[in-house]
């Protein structure tokens, strides 16, 4: 008994607490009413209240009372819109994205790792990194593997042993899948295969790194 009249002393002052902590600088609809109908029994019955001065007033709280409900409208509207967002967002999950890069920033004198989504089994076939010009810098022969995000270091030589430039280069592939079909792929393409939500933005997980959605050029 005495643990239930405690409870519910917190819980009454913590409602006093609520209503203490509104706002008194900001007048709703219903204040602007009770001023109102005070206004109206605080006339003076000599001199009534203008039905002109009675007739704005009552537009006034109608014109608020209509901003408040086009209000609420508006936050359920962006509610509701968000979690359809967040809806699509997921939906993505399982298809290709094209996050647009298909190169990297290498650094003379450095080794570069990227990874690239091969989607069908390897049976053979090679990699190839090439330069702004299109000429082929490296090659690398691919063992028999089954489809899947791969990662690769190169160690920054070319094909004869000799230290690449500095500067931007492509990755791509061309092998044969295990029915012997010709394929290929380039590095930017991943299949997504999470999303989270940080700070209200959806971000997708794309071989073993989380992008922005909004930086995915193209999911198919």
């Amino acid at each position: 008994m005495i643990t239930a009249t405690g409870a519910n002393a917190a819980i009454q002052g913590d409602s006093l607490a609520s209503v203490e902590a509104k706002d008194k600088s900001v007048l709703g609809k219903d204040d602007f009413m009770k001023l109102l109908l005070v206004e109206l029994q605080n006339q003076d019955p000599t001199e009534p209240t203008d039905t002109e001065k009675i007739l704005t007033q009552t537009s006034q709280l109608a014109s608020l009372e209509s901003a408040d409900n086009t209000n609420k409208s508006l936050e359920s509207l962006a509610t509701t819109l968000s979690s359809s967002q967040e809806f699509s967002s997921i939906s993505a999950i399982g298809k290709i994205a094209d996050v647009g890069q298909s190169s990297i920033s290498h650094n003379e004198g450095s080794n570069s790792t990227f990874e690239i989504f091969f989607p069908k089994s390897i049976e053979s076939g090679s990699l190839k990194i090439t330069d702004k010009n299109g000429n082929i810098v490296k090659t690398v022969d691919l063992e028999k593997n089954p489809s899947g995000v791969y990662q690769f270091t190169w160690d920054g030589k070319d094909s004869s042993g000799n230290r690449a430039d500095s500067g931007v280069y492509e990755i791509s592939a061309d092998y044969m899948d295990a029915d012997g079909t010709a394929q290929t792929t380039k590095m930017g393409t991943y299949p997504i295969e999470s999303i989270k939500f940080e700070d209200g933005k959806a971000l997708a997980k794309v071989g073993s790194s989380y992008v922005p959605l909004e930086s995915i050029t193209e999911i198919y």
